[in-house]
């Protein structure tokens, strides 16, 4: 079975960690046990060897007897068959023992550690060579004989035997060992329960996180539940900000994929009133052409004066949604970047009111300008800020009924010139007031007009490069208000 979780990845190297650290610590304990036992040992017996000289009165002379010897080593060692007794000569050869001569493995014992145990400048336990084993070595007494003068001989006292090794290997099923074994084993099991309980504190919100985030893409990105579902002030741990950032993100996410959504929509829109608006005006030409190229001798010079003054104002109006479509796309592609001056707003303003009076007039509207003295000047982007205004009116007088009214209003507040086109007329639909700067929207009640529905886009997208917004505000079978501010030249 694979481990896929960080729970249960973590859980089994914490499971490998306590076993490695409970083999290691039983390990270094039996170690250091034995360590101790042998110093014990070999600090209770320190004078082992010279005490069993003393108490048989073998402390003087030229050396020891094979027939004493050999009496005192089977005495003491049937009295403590945890000794073993040997008589060394200076060089470290044996010269008596008490034991099967097969058992003897080596007959010559190194020497250093002896007089370093008889010097005392060794800290224990100080480990000698084993007469029973080719390579082991086991604490010891030792004594010079005699006490005085050069030594001339050595008692070897082994202090753990071959019977005793023996029972050393009993002992590793005796009950302290046991009760050893479970404290070590209890504090293992005891380390892992805890630890995976403490583990599955910390990743059990890692694991929430991750069915939330794969619900969320299952989902197309489009719903998701937030990691903190109350709010929360300041994150405790890195687990609470990666779910901020979750939440952040997924909220992202959703609004780029809402966002995406209704530009595609408006995509397709787009396509739809482009074919649409060119189409129109397209076929209108090319109809009217084909008349005249069928019908130019039947037509008298005014009817082809007439078919080709319609077709010269078809031809006009495709101009006109052609670079309308070409400045707006540039707008939107940032390649047109205000040359913004000090410029006069109220002179401005003034030469298109002149300029628009005319047209107003013919169609009944009466166009006022209210503009006051002393207005200070704007920074901005002289043709643009005409191009705004220009939309505006144009647009104000297609939608102003004959005997309306439309107005053109300036002022100034604090360090800001606001501009007002108003008109009196149906008004706005409120249903409509949130589309009315989309590209080729255009009311229902106004789709058979002149206009391609990109005028106010326009409008909306230079007064963006100038960090201004447009508003628009309408009372049905009233008044219909387009307001912007712009900041007086100086106060930038």
């Amino acid at each position: 079975m694979i481990i896929r979780t960080l729970y249960a990845k973590l859980s089994l190297i914490l499971v490998i960690l306590l076993i490695t650290l409970g083999i290691v610590y039983g390990l270094f304990s039996l170690y250091a046990s034995q360590l101790f036992l042998q110093e014990v040992n070999q600090r209770f017996n320190r004078d082992l060897a010279r005490q069993l000289l003393v108490q048989h009165n073998m402390t003087e002379g030229e050396g020891l007897s094979d027939k004493e010897i050999k009496a005192l080593f089977s005495y003491y060692m049937h009295i403590n068959p945890a000794i073993e007794v040997y008589l060394l000569d200076v060089q470290g050869n044996i010269l008596a023992f008490e034991a099967p001569q097969q058992k003897i493995k080596r007959h010559k014992v190194e020497l250093e550690p002896i007089q370093q145990y008889l010097a005392g400048d060794m800290a224990y336990p100080i480990l000698g060579d084993d007469p029973r084993h080719q390579t082991r070595k086991k604490i010891f007494s030792a004594a010079a004989f005699p006490f005085t003068g050069p030594p001339k001989q050595y008692l070897y006292v082994v202090l753990s035997g071959e019977d005793y090794d023996t029972v050393k290997d009993l002992l590793k099923d005796s009950y302290f060992l046991q009760v050893s074994l479970v404290a070590v084993s209890a504090t293992v099991v005891l380390g892992l329960l805890v630890g995976l309980f403490l583990f599955n504190l910390l990743t059990r919100r890692i694991f929430r996180l991750s069915q939330l985030m794969e619900s969320f893409r299952n989902s197309g990105f489009k719903d998701y539940i937030p990691f903190h579902l109350q709010q929360k002030k300041k994150p405790t741990d890195e687990i609470d900000v990666l779910g901020d950032s979750y939440d952040a993100m997924a909220e992202r996410i959703i609004e780029q994929m809402q966002a995406l959504e209704k530009k595609d929509s408006l995509r397709r829109n787009l396509v739809a009133n482009v074919s649409h608006d060119l189409r129109t005006p397209l076929a209108s030409l090319q109809g009217y052409l084909e008349t005249l190229l069928l019908k130019t001798a039947e037509f008298s010079v005014d009817e082809r004066k007439h078919y080709l003054g319609i077709a010269h104002k078809q031809s006009q109006r495709l101009t006109q949604l052609v670079a309308e479509l070409f400045e707006l796309s540039k707008l939107d592609a940032q390649e047109i970047a205000p040359d913004c001056e000090p410029i006069s707003i109220a002179e401005l303003a003034m030469d298109i009111a002149q300029k628009y009076r005319l047209p107003a007039t013919e169609q009944g509207i009466d166009l006022q300008a209210e503009i006051p003295e002393q207005l200070p000047f704007i920074f901005a982007d002289l043709k643009m800020i005409n191009r705004v205004l220009e939309n505006l009116i144009s647009n104000a007088i297609r939608h102003t009924p004959e005997g309306g009214r439309l107005g053109i209003i300036l002022s100034e507040q604090h360090g800001q010139v606001h501009v007002k086109i108003c008109n009196s007329g149906p008004g706005i639909a409120e249903d409509d007031l949130p589309h009315l700067f989309e590209r080729f929207y255009q009311a229902p009640e106004n789709r058979r007009s002149r206009g391609a529905g990109l005028g106010l886009s326009i409008v909306k997208r230079v007064l963006e490069l100038h960090g201004s917004e447009i508003s628009v505000h309408s009372v049905p079978n009233q008044e219909t208000c387009f307001a912007f501010s712009l900041t007086a030249w100086g106060e930038a």
